[in-house]
């Protein structure tokens, strides 16, 4: 995961800054993958993502900026909102209008972040522990209510540490884009 601003990506790639999420080896430029179109609330926007290879395993990894996830056509905000909405009661048709995305897109998010989110809870609450978060926690009445409930603490402790600005974009990051993949 990297920051949004091509050009410091690009530097920063150029400088050999990146390190590689396998072993640490130093990222190198190697191309770019097709154009990638994001939704977010207001439109769509194409992205051209920048590829890096390592030279020590010599594996290649593309550079998702943080506000995407993983094999996600919707921006980290839109997916989180879609979550939170949820966790308020709302139904998936309900935000999918609210969104203006497809029901079957807002009901696939809902049900692989209710089936994941006993690990997502697992992996902010040690992540919010690292950084130092108030982990006194009351339970939400559900399990991604909760999962979320750490999420923003552990969002908090970064941006009391780092000035992180968006909690979204931390969590994009901090998982690597793979809030909703299997594994992360």
């Amino acid at each position: 995961m990297v920051r949004t601003d091509a050009a410091e990506v690009e530097g920063d790639l150029q400088a050999g800054r990146l390190r590689c999420p396998r072993c640490d080896g130093e990222l190198r430029p190697w191309g770019w993958k097709p154009r990638r179109w994001l939704r977010h609330p207001g439109g769509q926007v194409a992205w051209r993502l920048r590829r890096g290879r390592c030279r020590e395993c010599r594996r290649t990894h593309v550079l998702l900026p943080v506000v995407a996830l993983g094999r996600r056509l919707d921006a980290v905000e839109v997916i989180g909102s879609a979550l939170l909405a949820k966790v308020s009661g709302a139904g998936h048709r309900t935000i999918a209008a609210r969104l203006g995305r497809p029901e079957e897109t807002v009901r696939g998010w809902l049900r692989r972040a209710e089936r994941r989110a006993e690990a997502i809870r697992d992996h902010f609450t040690r992540l919010a522990h690292e950084l130092g978060g108030d982990l006194r926690l009351e339970p939400r009445g559900s399990p991604l209510a909760d999962a979320l409930e750490v999420i923003g603490i552990a969002a908090r402790a970064a941006a009391e540490r780092w000035g992180t600005a968006s909690v979204w974009h931390f969590v994009a990051g901090a998982t690597n884009g793979a809030l909703l993949c299997n594994t992360f």
